[in-house]
């Protein structure tokens, strides 16, 4: 718990700097915004066992052909949520989330992939299984969500890492979707954050394990802790990739780094993994601003 704690306290300091290095910036925040939407695309689908690697999505977004055949789902999967992460991007700081807000989302995402159940709930008939766990009555949904979104609201007080984690995973518990509920609860945890005054994470799929683990704890024990850690290395990820890029430092890899200061990489990757130092993972490879 102590990593957590530490991750509350660095965070506003993180975000400090951030807003002081992105004044008069919006260029450069604008192509990073645009160059981190693959990746983005990439982990979310991945963890939904998209067969898409980051390359080939980066390609469907540039409209360039691949060099194999993908399915039209596939191809739509990558294409829409590219759509909504823009969207909110642009709409987040001044549209409240709300139940509109939420199904319209969906409706993008699902567009031309499952039509019949985008931009609504499941209905009474439509029931869904993760793994073990069967999600809520669809009968309850509607009072499921609206508790949800209350709850955020009236926590304004607590930690935004903490606040964020809990409602993904109350979100993913109701499953308040035929499709597209982990999609579109990562898009609602940028939305969230981006209201919030802060940047938005990129939960990846190297960390898939640990964030299913995060769902078990919860359903288990009701306990946020996992996705609390996940949650708030992502964010200070997020923070130490603008900074570098912001603050105008020389952007090297891990590995360089290693040799220039002669400490060892391993446990420079370590320290990277724990967000001690202010490494962050670009294009699948670790890198650090000097």
């Amino acid at each position: 718990m102590a990593r957590i704690f530490s991750v509350y306290e660095n965070v506003p300091k993180l975000q400090n700097r951030y807003l002081k290095a992105a004044s008069g910036k919006e260029a450069l925040l604008k192509l990073i915004t645009e160059a981190e939407v693959s990746e983005q695309v990439y982990n979310s689908n991945a963890i939904e066992n998209s067969t898409l690697t980051l390359e080939e999505t980066d390609k469907i977004l540039l409209q360039i052909d691949l060099d194999r055949y993908i399915s039209e789902r596939e191809l739509f999967e990558a294409k829409n949520l590219a759509r909504v992460v823009a969207y909110i991007d642009q709409k987040a700081a001044d549209k409240e989330l709300n139940f509109e807000m939420i199904l319209l989302l969906h409706k993008m995402l699902l567009s031309n992939i499952r039509d019949d159940v985008a931009g609504r709930f499941r209905n009474e008939t439509e029931w869904v299984r993760v793994g073990s766990h069967i999600a809520l009555d669809p009968n309850q949904i509607d009072d499921a969500m609206r508790e949800m979104l209350l709850t955020y609201k009236l926590n304004q007080n607590e930690n935004i890492i903490k606040r964020v984690s809990l409602l993904h995973l109350t979100f993913e518990n109701i499953h308040p979707f035929v499709d597209g509920n982990g999609r579109i609860g990562r898009v609602i945890n940028n939305y969230l954050l981006l209201r919030a005054g802060h940047v938005p994470i990129n939960i990846k799929f190297v960390d898939r394990a640990l964030y299913y683990k995060a769902f078990n704890e919860f359903d288990v024990s009701g306990k946020t802790k996992t996705m609390e850690e996940i949650v708030g290395k992502a964010l200070t990820n997020s923070y130490h990739k603008r900074l570098a890029y912001l603050e105008g430092k020389e952007i090297i890899s891990l590995k360089e780094f290693s040799t220039r200061s002669g400490q060892s990489h391993s446990n420079l990757i370590n320290k990277a993994n724990r967000q001690t130092i202010e490494a962050f993972l670009e294009k699948g490879k670790w890198k650090i601003g000097v």
